[in-house]
């Protein structure tokens, strides 16, 4: 593969009407090409004895993060956080940081501010979880939202008003080969982040010469 058709690929961000950030990008042979909308299915844990429906959601990048804050809003008035990272360019070496207890527009507002991060930065995933339901809102390093609630009507209600249909067959670009995109200036964006929201065990995360 030459450096000039890796590059070239790379540019691409719009896929017929759908467009990507700049976080991921299917790979080269583009074996699924990407496209909005939703699906839902159920979601099982056996080992936690746990049967929840879940909604995965592709949306278009103009649309995405007006549509993360409306599905966040669902999850409650008060609710956890969790940011991910994995900048160390190693899934299996993913880090993961939690804040409980947040108020839900203090938490959009910090989420605001690092808007550009949280969409372009393949490296970076939040979820929010309700206090005391088993209700949360992932938004991964895909740029994907899966949402887990016993009640998934809120959160279908937020993606019909943005114009995103429900689909019965809907592949999503991390279920085939793809790449991630990341920079300097967004692992400094993302330490920015953790020190805003005050996330737990920063102080170990930020001194093991991971950065």
């Amino acid at each position: 593969m030459s450096n000039d058709k890796l590059n070239a690929h790379l540019q691409i961000s719009r896929y017929g009407s759908f467009m990507l950030t700049d976080a991921i990008r299917p790979a080269l042979e583009v074996p699924i090409l990407p496209d909005e909308g939703y699906r839902v299915e159920i979601f099982r844990d056996r080992k936690a004895k746990l049967k929840l429906p879940m909604l995965s959601a592709a949306v278009s990048a103009e649309r995405v993060f007006d549509a993360f804050l409306g599905l966040i809003e669902q999850v409650g008035d008060v609710v956890n956080v969790v940011v991910e990272s994995s900048h160390e360019g190693s899934d299996d070496r993913r880090r993961d940081f939690r804040r409980d207890e947040i108020d839900i527009p203090v938490l959009a507002s910090y989420f605001c501010e690092f808007e550009d991060l949280l969409l372009n930065d393949g490296c970076t995933g939040v979820a929010v979880m309700a206090e005391g339901s088993p209700i949360e809102v992932q938004f991964d390093e895909h740029k994907l939202f899966h949402v887990y609630a016993p009640d998934l009507k809120p959160f279908r209600r937020v993606l019909r008003k943005l114009g995103v249909e429900r689909r019965p067959v809907l592949p999503l670009i991390s279920e085939a080969e793809h790449l991630h995109h990341t920079t300097d200036a967004h692992a400094e964006d993302f330490r920015t982040m953790c020190m805003r929201l005050g996330v737990g065990d920063f102080d170990r995360v930020f001194s093991d010469g991971s950065y």
